[in-house]
């Protein structure tokens, strides 16, 4: 049988990881600034990490949600101390377009109402509804183009009011920072007035914190940088540093029915284990305030180099903005410098690594940066 060949590889095994670096089947080290798409949150292989699970799967990996599974009330009640949504309600499944896709579906029952506002460039996942809301026809099959989500411009709460006026909007997703849309943040005061909006038309504000949540921009969610709380915020990414698992987090004003929803592997027992120990890390560790101090600081090193047009993000999700097609420098970085980093369209570099990064290593890949820069002008 073969592989559905479905992705562009990069001619690397990794076959280990530690910290924020990995390494190939030929021995060579990289630094990963990328995390496997902003997955490895507390660093690769993570003893603290590694012992959880461990220690679970020593006793039990898996049962369903027929049965109590006090790990899911744990996990719970950690994630809603920790990102200041204690007083709401958590549904766990297993990948962020799964949580964007039951986050629609509780928005349309809590509504009764069946549109969807969603922004231009967003990316919210592949499955059904999730596609469908995501701002690129290329990957939207034709069972998917139902028309029930209208796109307005990104960082435009007026435009996004204005559908609300025809009252049949049931919920509005928004990314807290667009990730593969090329690392774009919203104007200053976006969050607040789509959260008045929504408010005043009584539709739910969806945030997709599935990329730029978990500590990553320097606050536990990127939404938070405005003060306002969602109705339903999505996670998933960092949750549990690359065991599948995501999360949905619903308002108290949201109420479950038995059967609204379901799912069978999401909640097992290993990978709340496994979130838990994430949640563990980040507090012992400090690791938001670390995305936040050490993100800062490798921005203003970035802004230093003359051949990078604009850098945008906040804390680790940052953007690097050229002038030219990325990938050429991607490949010089990879494969001379030994360092793996994102892309977004032709001309964006991303960077996501894990939030454990020193500015040590900060420094180390402004060094690799440099080097690749004036390789590639050498050439």
């Amino acid at each position: 049988m073969k592989l559905f060949d479905v992705y562009t590889l990069f001619d690397i095994e990794i076959v280990r990881g530690d910290g924020c670096f990995v390494f190939d089947s030929k021995g060579n080290r990289y630094l990963d600034l990328y995390g496997g798409h902003a997955v490895i949150s507390v660093g690769h292989s993570h003893p603290r990490y590694v012992k959880a699970l461990e220690s679970q799967a020593e006793k039990l990996v898996f049962y369903s949600n027929s049965v109590h599974n006090p790990l899911q009330q744990q996990l719970a009640d950690k994630l809603g101390r920790i990102s200041g949504y204690d007083d709401y309600q958590l549904f766990l499944v297993n990948s962020g377009a799964e949580a964007n896709e039951n986050a629609m579906k509780l928005a349309s029952f809590h509504t009764g109402r069946s549109r969807i506002i969603a922004f231009s460039k967003a990316f919210h996942g592949r499955t059904s509804l999730a596609v469908e809301a995501t701002d690129n026809p290329k990957i939207i099959a034709p069972v998917n183009a139902n028309r029930r989500v209208t796109f307005v411009p990104f960082g435009d709460a007026e435009a996004a009011e204005a559908e609300m006026e025809k009252g049949d909007v049931a919920a509005v997703i928004v990314e807290g920072i667009q990730g593969v849309g090329g690392i774009n943040i919203p104007c200053a005061g976006f969050w607040n007035k789509l959260r008045e909006a929504c408010t005043r038309h009584g539709v739910v504000l969806i945030a997709d914190e599935i990329q730029s949540g978990y500590g990553r921009t320097g606050k536990f969610f990127a939404h938070q940088h405005s003060g306002i709380k969602a109705d339903i915020v999505t996670v998933a990414k960092g949750i549990a540093n690359g065991f599948p698992m995501s999360g949905v987090i619903i308002s108290p004003d949201i109420r479950p029915a038995y059967g609204m929803l379901g799912t069978t592997f999401g909640g097992n027992h290993l990978a709340c284990a496994a979130a838990i120990a994430v949640l563990d890390i980040f507090e012992s560790e400090n690791l938001v305030e670390n995305a936040a101090r050490t993100g800062d600081y490798l921005m203003q090193r970035l802004q230093e180099i003359s051949q990078i047009k604009e850098v945008r993000g906040k804390g680790l999700m940052i953007g690097l903005e050229f002038g030219f097609p990325v990938k050429q420098l991607r490949t010089e970085l990879l494969f001379g410098q030994k360092v793996f980093t994102g892309a977004s369209g032709s001309n964006v570099i991303r960077l996501l690594p894990p939030l454990t990064l020193t500015r040590q290593l900060a420094d180390e890949f402004i060094v690799c940066l440099t080097a690749a820069l004036n390789n590639i002008a050498n050439n």
